[in-house]
């Protein structure tokens, strides 16, 4: 086999964030390329220092498992990252907009008593979550050396967000229906803005979600993702 074959061969064989992915690959492509120049410095013709070059490397399916799990803790660390900063950034936001509106005097005296409880509830699991993602960040950097298993990271990481999502949305509809706010409350400026992060940083979250849920998977991703 030449460099191209086993090249083409390991990249279809892997899957994960494309940037990292295209760093590993391009990364064999050079150890090969430079194994051959070697060979064929020694005076084999081109092909067989190549087919030589493959050889020594090692077959893909030796190879490929390792470059996998590289592959699986980079998008666990991307995971981590966005959950560690999006949350908590989320918790600031919104609660800076409850301070500022409405003020005394308003919609706020109509709250059920059960109000209070579950805005800290929604705050305690949005943070947890955040702070969760911090240590599963370090964990997968720069304490990867010590973690035996940064498959079971990364995955625990899918499943927190799969389940602190929709808490979330679940506590966040409460507090909308029960919250005897305006129907204008929406559309105010801030509140529309709030709105928009909000979704943008859930969206994200979700696909990295999926994602590191897939890779993490019993057998080998199906799909490059």
């Amino acid at each position: 086999m030449l460099i191209d074959d086993y090249v083409a061969d390991l990249s279809r064989a892997l899957a994960g964030p494309a940037g990292p992915k295209r760093d590993l690959v391009v990364e064999a492509r050079d150890s090969l390329a430079d194994a051959a120049d070697a060979l064929e410095a020694e005076g084999f013709d081109r092909a067989e220092a190549e087919r030589l070059a493959v050889a020594e490397f090692g077959e893909v399916t030796e190879i490929a498992p390792g470059f996998q799990d590289e592959l699986t803790a980079a998008a666990g660390r991307r995971l981590a990252a966005l959950l560690f900063l999006s949350l908590p950034v989320s918790v600031l936001v919104w609660s800076a907009i409850w301070r500022l509106y409405p003020s005394s005097g308003t919609p706020w005296e109509d709250r059920p008593a059960w109000y209070g409880a579950v805005s800290h509830a929604l705050d305690y699991v949005q943070a947890g979550a955040g702070v969760y993602g911090g240590i599963a960040l370090l964990a997968l950097g720069r304490g990867a050396r010590w973690i035996r298993r940064p498959r079971a990271v990364t995955r625990s990481l899918g499943m927190t967000v799969m389940i602190a999502l929709p808490v979330c949305g679940l506590l966040s509809s409460a507090l909308t229906l029960t919250s005897g706010l305006p129907r204008e409350f929406d559309r105010m400026l801030p509140v529309a803005l709030a709105e928009l992060v909000t979704s943008a940083f859930w969206g994200l979250l979700l696909y990295g979600a999926v994602r590191c849920l897939r890779l993490t998977r019993t057998g080998r991703p199906s799909l490059t993702v």
